[in-house]
């Protein structure tokens, strides 16, 4: 280890002397945070504290450290720099401060408190001052800020470096994932005007359940039994709705109705199903390198996962060409498949699914593609985010079959809005259809009964 060169600055007199603390530097500190005034002074501290850190460390020496001892090593060095100072700041301020330098050191500087906390589903960065959650399904604006638009782009390329991938002017936009199977998108400029943007979709350790679900009032019981019923009969079910509506949820909590002796092949883009059954083979799709080349689409996942002897195809969500083969794989005796599509009603989801196909380059007529969705998809969930932030299972539907060459569809289950209460809580309810539905009567051979009360005769 070597010292700090003789004759520095304090800490203390670094900050009073630094030009940075006036001019755009003092008007960002006004930016509304949880901090207030002092955020700014917080941040300037952090960033010399930074610096002075990686004066005073011996790199070669760390390289031989764990993670678990560096990190140590960093905080101890830390509390020496803060020792050696004639700062006014408590003991938690000064945890707060060599707690906030480790973030920038080994983790993704300030959303690390951001991601540390289980109640946040999305973090959107828009600039390094505007930083929005969503918590319950609802966005919120945090105090958490960074220092400028480069202080982004060191979080982004160390997120994107993460997958062995590159954003730069020429490659501008990239997906990642980051180790917990958080979701990542960040775009930079000049695809961005306001300098790097960034967004992360965070997904549970452990997803919800299905008795879950009906606590919080996603849908009822009976609809519940309904639903797993279906899926042990081995019905094709698509899950449809909007961003941030729920659908990979719904996914994984049908998923494990599944019996644990089958088979399952999920295909993603971005790993996000938690399936809990032994025998799972997960697959996830590859972007193109550098030299443009070696990229695996869903479409070529799905084909190789049909020589792979699957039970059931599980594919995250269906967007492309891949649309014709998994129909294919539901009509050619790989049924029970589950997937998701993003579309606003059920009808919807069935034209984009035929879209889908009519861009794989088949010469197919209209009422030709229609009645493979017909043979191939028993029912459409559509699920959705309520006004309130709530998610619901808004409608249920199942496919009769196909009518002068159109899909014929019937509405089992509906939830029906009827306004909001004081708090701006959605009130509805569930409503069920008055007929028997046809897929009655492929559960009843499968020796499964729907609830009684659940329908009308």
């Amino acid at each position: 280890m070597r010292n700090l060169e003789p004759g520095t600055l304090k800490l203390s007199e670094r900050l009073t002397r630094d030009p940075a603390l006036n001019g755009a530097a003092a008007a960002r500190a006004k930016v509304e945070t949880v901090d207030a005034g002092n955020q700014q002074d917080f941040l300037e501290l952090k960033s010399r504290l930074h610096r002075m850190l990686i004066e005073r460390m011996d790199l070669t020496k760390l390289n031989l450290l764990t993670p678990q001892q560096t990190q140590a090593e960093v905080a101890r060095l830390g509390k020496e720099l803060l020792a050696d100072e004639d700062l006014p700041l408590s003991n938690l301020e000064r945890e707060r401060l060599i707690e906030e330098v480790r973030h920038e050191l080994f983790g993704f500087g300030p959303l690390e408190t951001l991601l540390a906390d289980p109640t946040v589903s999305d973090i959107l960065v828009n600039s390094p001052y505007k930083i929005y959650i969503e918590r319950g399904g609802k966005l919120e604006r945090v105090g958490v800020t960074f220092n400028d638009n480069d202080h982004v782009m060191r979080v982004i390329e160390r997120i994107v470096s993460l997958v062995g991938r590159r954003i730069d002017e020429s490659s501008p936009m990239v997906d990642a994932r980051l180790p917990d199977g958080s979701r990542v998108n960040a775009v930079i400029p000049p695809v961005a005007l306001d300098g790097p943007a960034l967004s992360i979709r965070r997904f549970g350790t452990e997803p919800l359940r299905m008795h879950k679900l009906i606590e919080i009032g996603a849908l009822t019981a009976e609809v519940a039994e309904m639903l797993r019923m279906c899926v042990r009969a081995r019905m094709n079910i698509l899950i449809s709705g909007g961003t941030g509506a729920g659908k990979t949820t719904m996914l994984n909590a049908l998923s494990a109705y599944i019996p644990e002796d089958e088979r399952i092949i999920t295909i993603e883009d971005s790993a996000e199903l938690l399936l809990q059954q032994p025998h799972v083979l997960r697959m996830e799709t590859r972007p193109r390198n550098i030299e443009n080349r070696g990229e695996i689409t869903q479409r070529d996942l799905v084909k190789n996962a049909l020589r792979m002897r699957p039970d059931r195809i599980v594919v995250g969500e269906v967007r492309g060409e891949e649309a014709i083969d998994m129909l294919q794989a539901m009509n050619t005796g790989h049924d029970g498949s589950l997937t998701t599509i993003h579309a606003n009603t059920p009808r919807d989801a069935l034209t984009r699914i035929a879209t889908m196909i009519q861009m794989a380059g088949l010469r197919l007529s209209a009422g030709a593609i229609n009645e493979q969705i017909a043979s191939a998809v028993n029912l459409v969930i559509q699920v959705a985010r309520l006004s309130d932030g709530t998610r619901r299972v808004t409608s249920v539907s199942e496919i009769v079959g196909i009518k002068r060459k159109e899909i014929v569809m019937q509405e089992l289950i509906r939830y029906e809005r009827r306004g909001v209460d004081e708090n701006g809580r959605v009130i509805g309810s569930f409503r069920t259809a008055e007929v028997r539905p046809k897929l009655a009567e492929r559960l009843e051979v499968c020796g499964l009964k729907l609830p009684p009360t659940l329908f009308g005769d």
